[in-house]
């Protein structure tokens, strides 16, 4: 199964290790970048938090973006796409 979004996260923020583990008891798909290890994730990151490195932050394929968000939101985000 692809990825459904990617995740933007750094290894100490406990927010995206909660938003992670129940994405994955959800069964939901997506890629993870540190964004202490990826520089041009931070990029990403501040352009959807306008200037901050919010973390979680969410992109999805369709370019929109959603910041620790739960679960519900990120299963209301994926739906919205699918149509």
């Amino acid at each position: 199964m692809t990825a459904q979004f990617t995740m933007y996260s750094t290894p100490w923020c406990g927010y995206c290790h909660r938003l992670k583990s129940q994405l994955g008891r959800a069964g939901i798909v997506f890629d993870m970048v540190d964004i202490e290890q990826d520089p041009a994730a931070v990029t990403i990151v501040e352009r959807a938090n306008n200037g901050s490195q919010t973390v979680p932050t969410l992109v999805f394929s369709d370019g929109t973006a959603l910041t620790n968000p739960s679960v519900a939101e990120v299963k209301a985000q994926l739906a919205a796409q699918t149509g």
